[in-house]
């Protein structure tokens, strides 16, 4: 980024967590090392910085409450995450969601409505990922005239301490193809959640760098937004180099 011509007008920055600033995992995670040097000098230097993520396993208090104990200094406007999208989307089109979603995530819909369900709300569930789960949104979904499927994200896998785990995206397949639906995606590569970080980071695309480990959700993804976008070399970036 030092070359100049590339990082031309650069006023802001889009970081992803998972694979960028820490592994998670059931002990809360590890930092990778030099992220937390690493945000603490972006903002020493005067950028903007929000962090852009598809953290679906807890709500964004807690998700920050997390990152500010493995010692990073961030904030919880600093965060755009899929939950606050997605209620955003079901209040303005009046949905009713049924959830299979990680349990802690199930705070963040407490002020949407969700008696007799007109859609299905689909995050990382992680261990709610059972069959019977699965099943009740599948016969919810198959059962509605016009079935609506909003799922938290796409990503197929993602690196945890103790390995890789699979991530929302595969369970997404498995019901737009049982259902015969095209899923809604909210979250990364989506065009408006990029856009809805970006107003947060008060930073037009032209101006902003987006930085990820995932080709696909995270550069692929901004780069159709219009931004320019950089792929560590940490989380599943090895994985996708050797898959390729």
């Amino acid at each position: 980024m030092a070359g100049g011509g590339w990082a031309r007008a650069v006023r802001g920055l889009l970081l992803d967590v998972s694979g960028v600033l820490y592994d998670s995992g059931a002990d809360g995670g590890v930092p990778i090392a030099g992220s937390a040097e690493a945000v603490r000098r972006i903002k020493a230097s005067g950028l903007k910085l929000q962090l852009c993520t598809n953290e679906t396993q807890a709500t964004r208090a807690d998700f920050v409450r997390k990152l500010r104990n493995l010692g990073f200094d961030v904030s919880v406007a600093e965060v755009t995450a899929p939950a606050p999208a997605a209620c955003h989307l079901l209040r303005e089109r009046g949905l009713r969601p049924h959830l299979l979603v990680h349990h802690d995530l199930v705070p963040e819909f407490a002020e949407i409505d969700k008696t007799n369900p007109n859609c299905v709300v689909l995050g990382d569930a992680a261990e709610n990922f059972t069959y019977a789960n699965l099943n009740e949104a599948f016969r919810l979904l198959i059962g509605m005239e016009k079935p609506v499927l909003i799922s938290l994200g796409q990503g197929r896998y993602y690196k945890e301490t103790d390995g890789l785990k699979l991530d929302v995206g595969a369970y997404m397949k498995a019901l737009e193809y049982a259902c015969d639906v095209q899923a809604e995606v909210v979250g990364k590569p989506a065009k408006s959640f990029f856009e809805s970080a970006l107003a947060e980071l008060g930073v037009p695309a032209e101006q902003a760098i987006m930085i990820g480990d995932d080709i696909v959700s995270d550069v692929g993804g901004a780069q159709r937004c219009g931004m320019r976008a950089l792929q560590v070399r940490t989380g599943k970036y090895s994985l996708q180099v050797r898959a390729e």
